[in-house]
């Protein structure tokens, strides 16, 4: 299969922790750095095939997910339309939602078909509605249910399957919860991969934004089961942006899943590669890139896919460029998606050069005055 099995394990690093590497210092690496190094998180309503062959054009190594996708639309769906990927996206990983084991095993097996790298569980979205199909954080309160869903996708595939959850639910404010959650299914699911959003999720009485920002950072708890479980792979997930901070949490762990911050300053991405997977300095400058994606929009556009679909994931890439405001509005403009995305793109960088222009004149060359 085309992901590395989740089955040999390493060292989380050897970085000192009083040691971090300034922002453009090279992180040090194993000889083969773990898969899970450094991932983007599953996002709802980002991160489709579109976007991740976006994400694609600025990191080769990044692990990539899907955004989650029920068992019932896998079941009684259209399989194509939730499973159809680019093979430039590799690696990347289907995130289930579901909670019962066959289902869940019979999804995993599509997912192996269609060529993924990774098979997820979703066991820390907070949503309601999630809720009311009985999987997502909710199921942090059942972790031998969990471990039983986990045992049947192993069961069922070759892929790695791992699990994303939450430090704890509600205001439980215990270490030991998320501790004996992850043992138990380790040892009865057989799961060795652990992606941990190092904050609590609230059942009832918060929304899923609030649900990201308000429950306190445990960092030192995804820390702890690293200590603790040695032997598996524990990633940390939560309020993780900027390079230094990335370093200084693979300190700790075995990777790093960066969400939206990813999504929202894409070119930030863009020294990943080299820093932290020893990769050759990247060549590709943002023009490169969106060249590369306004190509991708003229092959979806060819066969029929609105390319406005993928254009928004690529509207953050200029930012803190001049003019970028207006290139992106350019990008955005309804009226724009009528013409061909060639067309746009030429008439949002003629827009971003010419505000830039005005925002930054070139300074008047002054001749032939006394020195």
């Amino acid at each position: 299969m085309h992901g590395a099995p989740g089955r040999a394990r390493r060292p989380a690093s050897s970085l000192p922790p009083s040691r971090v590497p300034t922002d453009k210092e090279p992180v040090p690496t194993d000889p083969t750095p773990s898969p899970w190094r450094l991932s983007v998180a599953p996002m709802m309503d980002w991160t489709d095939r579109h976007c991740r062959h976006f994400h694609r054009l600025i990191t080769r190594h990044a692990r990539l997910y899907t955004e989650m996708v029920t068992t019932g639309a896998l079941i009684h769906g259209d399989v194509p339309r939730h499973l159809d990927f680019n093979p430039s996206e590799h690696p990347v990983a289907l995130q289930l939602g579901g909670s019962e084991p066959a289902d869940l095993a019979h999804c995993a097996r599509l997912a192996e078909t269609w060529g993924y790298d990774e098979v997820n569980l979703n066991c820390g979205c907070p949503s309601e509605r999630v809720q009311r199909g009985a999987f997502g954080a909710c199921l942090m309160a059942e972790p031998e249910l969990v471990a039983d869903c986990v045992k049947a996708m192993r069961d069922a595939v070759s892929l790695p399957v791992t699990v994303k959850h939450r430090v704890g639910i509600d205001q439980v404010d215990s270490y030991g919860f998320v501790r004996d959650f992850v043992g138990t299914v380790a040892l009865h699911g057989g799961c060795e991969v652990f992606i941990v959003h190092a904050r609590n999720a609230w059942l009832k009485g918060l929304s899923p934004k609030e649900n990201r920002e308000i429950p306190p950072l445990q960092y030192a708890w995804a820390h702890q089961l690293k200590r603790d479980f040695p032997q598996l792979t524990i990633v940390i997930n939560g309020g993780i942006n900027r390079p230094d901070e990335i370093a200084e949490q693979l300190a700790h762990v075995d990777g790093v899943m960066v969400g939206r911050h990813a999504y929202h300053e894409p070119w930030a991405m863009a020294d990943w590669d080299e820093r932290f997977f020893g990769a050759a300095a990247r060549t590709a400058d943002c023009d490169a890139v969106e060249d590369a994606m306004v190509a991708y929009l003229q092959r979806i556009s060819a066969a029929g896919v609105p390319w406005g679909h993928a254009s928004r994931h690529m509207l953050g890439l200029r930012n803190g460029q001049p003019g970028s405001r207006r290139w992106r509005q350019v990008w955005s403009d309804s009226r724009t998606k009528a013409s061909m995305p060639e067309v746009a793109q030429r008439e949002a960088r003629a827009a971003m050069q010419a505000t830039a222009s005005r925002q930054n004149p070139a300074p008047v060359q002054l001749t032939g005055a006394a020195s």
